[in-house]
């Protein structure tokens, strides 16, 4: 079957997708080059501060000749100037590419629609929004942060068909199957940073790492077994603790030299705590409350000053409420298992609620997935 520019663009989208969880906060790009039907090279971003997609296609070559002429598929506008790596334009022209088919325009301002107006004024075909939808959905984190400043956030709970994260006796494990626990490790080592509340620490001491495998490979004859990226990342993690109630012997604590753990808390929190805790290698943020708790907004603000492209909400029905009613989140994943509690159950979002059906915040459906015997349903705003 002859392969078509669909196949070719697909190709560099499951390339890009080996980023995940990498790449942060930059964007997923694959890249493919073509010369009469046939991949010379392709490549994608593996790492932040690494070459670009583009650059690594052009490294993949076996001659450097193959690229003179060819077509470059590319999942996202090749950049255009100088940041930690030099412009891929300039080795799209060096190389003497005389096509190139963009999936995604780069709404960065320092790149968008310079990069496709630099190769066409230097005599290359451009052609542009080839997979559009596709191409923008690998990269809904980025798109998102890059043009808000603010971490992409995701909410995720596991429950039951009646709604209930819980029992009425506090216990949780496990409500979600197998499928879903690993799905959920996943979107941890996706996510640059994880949240959860005091309340959380205190019953269950988790760790709040990715304990997920990441199986990379695909068939490929210009990409080393080696060069694999197959260990996960822990996200960076982050409790609400506004009295510093959070243990000194807590698992978080613990290990906050080895993974990066900050303890938010309110201005007037005590301070010897936050000293022992600086000591163990945690960070204690102080900021705001709003409406008696701690402004969430704010420390997305704060997240995303410091190049935290995404936050995973992984709270209690406290934490919830609060994140919601703040409007900060802009994805739910649930984790529907085919079970029933019934009673007084801890529900996924506390708090007064509102009165009138008028006044509920609004998702849209975006996915569903059968994960084993639960379904992973997916909401955006």
């Amino acid at each position: 079957m002859k392969k078509d520019d669909t196949y070719y663009m697909r190709r560099a989208i499951s390339l890009a997708k080996l980023g995940e969880g990498y790449a942060h906060p930059n964007p997923l790009v694959g890249a493919v080059i073509v010369k009469g039907d046939v991949i010379v090279g392709e490549g994608y971003h593996k790492k932040c501060g690494t070459l670009h997609a583009e650059r690594n296609a052009f490294a993949s070559l076996r001659d450097k000749e193959d690229a003179l002429h060819a077509t470059m598929y590319v999942t996202l506008e090749p950049c255009a100037h100088y940041g930690r790596t030099p412009p891929c334009t300039e080795a799209i022209i060096e190389h003497g590419i005389s096509k190139v088919i963009i999936g995604s325009r780069d709404p960065n301002p320092l790149v968008s629609g310079k990069g496709a107006r630099i190769l066409r004024e230097h005599g290359i075909e451009v052609i542009e929004d080839f997979l559009k939808e596709e191409c923008d959905e690998i990269n809904t984190i980025f798109f998102h942060y890059i043009t808000k400043n603010v971490p992409y956030v995701f909410m995720k709970y596991a429950s039951t068909m009646d709604g209930k994260i819980a029992t009425k006796t506090g216990q949780s494990k496990w409500i979600s199957g197998e499928l879903s626990r690993r799905d959920v490790h996943f979107l941890r080592h996706r996510c640059m940073s994880i949240l959860v509340g005091i309340n959380t620490v205190l019953a269950d001491d988790p760790s709040l790492t990715s304990r997920c495998q990441i199986n990379q490979e695909i068939e490929n004859d210009f990409i080393k077994k080696e060069d694999y990226q197959v260990k996960p990342l822990d996200p960076i993690r982050i409790v609400l603790d506004t009295h510093l109630r959070i243990p000194l012997d807590c698992k978080l604590v613990k290990t906050a030299k080895k993974t990066k753990t900050i303890v938010a808390c309110s201005e007037d929190a005590e301070e010897n705590k936050a000293k022992m805790l600086e000591e163990k290698g945690v960070e204690v943020l102080c900021i705001k409350k709003d409406r008696g708790h701690l402004s969430l907004k704010q420390l997305i603000n704060i997240l995303g000053k410091r190049g935290i492209d995404s936050l995973l909400i992984e709270g209690g029905g406290t934490l919830n409420e609060s994140a919601i009613r703040e409007e900060i989140v802009d994805e739910v994943q649930v984790y529907l298992a085919p079970k029933i509690f019934g009673g007084n159950g801890m529900t996924p979002v506390r708090g007064e609620g509102v009165s009138e059906v008028s006044e509920a915040q609004e998702f849209k459906l975006y996915s569903v997935e059968k994960m084993g015997e639960d379904l992973k349903i997916c909401y955006r705003r």
